[in-house]
């Protein structure tokens, strides 16, 4: 019985901490400790590239947003690396009168890595191809290369509004806030990609398994650089309209991202403080699947043992039948939770998938 009462209060504390404690102590600590970024008006050449599979519903007006960015002509090249397309993506570029590369399907980092050769900018520049920039979303995106010691930056990802049931919004909201005090605390653990933007000197490509949302920010404090978060630099994309929408994504995610941790790529070491952003922000996040299921499993073993476990597990109920009945933020929790089992059960079979279709809830 000992051991069950341990395996509850670990799994208890681990997700306390990761989901409502150091997410408070981040934000404390980048207030009391802030690593400050040296920002400046500074305008490098930037290539700006655009992985597309199958875009035909969006491309155009991604490419008219892009034209439109208040950023010097003289200095900004866009590609769009066509992943195999089938569809009429090929010509909507070609159309627009954007470099456009053929690629053969590899999936988006292997898009991604082309792109990038076939282009010659100082910095290169990231975005999907439903998301949408503010005019100024580039400019404010490089000011932080006027710091040195910055090799990557990632701009803030606003979902519209959409009639449904997905809590995303929410949620994101309270992920961003998490973002922005990694940031300035040390470095993020994680972007998004809708918008983001590296040095060509620091870029990382070459496997596909490895999108670079996750993988980018930890390489680049490997090497003593620093990721950063610019939240004025700003792109839009549409809120999935329901959790099922979403459900495919996320488990591909989750695979992914179980992918960086097993395979040790993540855990190489880097400063203290980002080691504990990583662990508490990425690992725990990562095995809160595993964590509620422990969780579940002692608390129904230690009924009547006290009154913690009875109430612990009444709460855990409680969020499994808000769930059930369709309760926004329950559903949502539970839905994200499982994708990590799932992801990780996917990984451990098949790895890491390398190629995906577009979300058509997000078109």
């Amino acid at each position: 019985m000992t051991i069950v009462v341990v395996l509850f209060w670990l799994a208890l504390g681990a997700l306390v901490w990761t989901h409502v404690l150091y997410p408070l102590v981040a934000a404390l600590a980048a207030r009391l400790f802030p690593y400050r970024v040296r920002r400046g008006d500074v305008l490098p050449s930037v290539s700006l590239v655009v992985a597309a599979h199958n875009e035909e519903a969006v491309i155009a007006r991604k490419l008219e947003n892009l034209r439109a960015l208040d950023y010097p002509e003289e200095k900004l090249e866009l590609v769009v690396v066509s992943d195999a397309s089938t569809d009429r993506t090929d010509e909507l570029v070609r159309n627009a009168g954007v470099r456009l590369v053929r690629a053969e399907r590899g999936g988006k980092v292997a898009a991604q890595d082309r792109g990038v050769a076939e282009t010659t900018g100082e910095v290169v520049a990231f975005s999907d191809a439903n998301s949408m920039w503010d005019p100024d979303a580039l400019r404010l995106l490089v000011r932080s290369f006027a710091d040195p010691r910055v090799a990557y930056v990632c701009g803030k990802l606003a979902y519209e509004a959409a009639d449904g049931t997905n809590r995303e919004g929410l949620y994101w909201r309270y992920e961003l806030w998490l973002r922005d005090s990694e940031s300035r605390l040390s470095s993020v653990t994680g972007g998004n990609g809708a918008i983001y933007a590296v040095r060509r000197e620091d870029y990382a490509g070459g496997d596909p398994r490895f999108g670079h949302d996750l993988g980018f920010p930890y390489l680049m404090v490997q090497r003593g650089k620093r990721a950063v978060f610019e939240p004025a630099a700003v792109a839009r994309e549409p809120l999935a309209t329901d959790v099922g929408d979403e459900w495919g994504r996320k488990v591909r995610m989750f695979s992914q991202c179980w992918g960086h941790v097993l395979t040790g790529r993540m855990l190489k070491p880097v400063t203290p403080v980002y080691a504990l952003e990583l662990f508490s922000h990425r690992l725990l996040r990562y095995a809160s699947g595993i964590l509620h299921v422990v969780l579940l499993a002692t608390s129904i073993a230690l009924i009547s043992h006290g009154w913690i476990y009875d109430v612990a597990l009444g709460a855990q109920l409680g969020v499994l039948a808000a769930a059930a009945l369709g309760v926004g933020i329950a559903r949502y929790y539970v839905a994200i939770t499982a994708a990590t089992l799932v992801g990780l059960w996917n990984y451990a079979r098949r790895g890491a998938p390398r190629t995906w279709d577009p979300a058509e809830g997000t078109r």
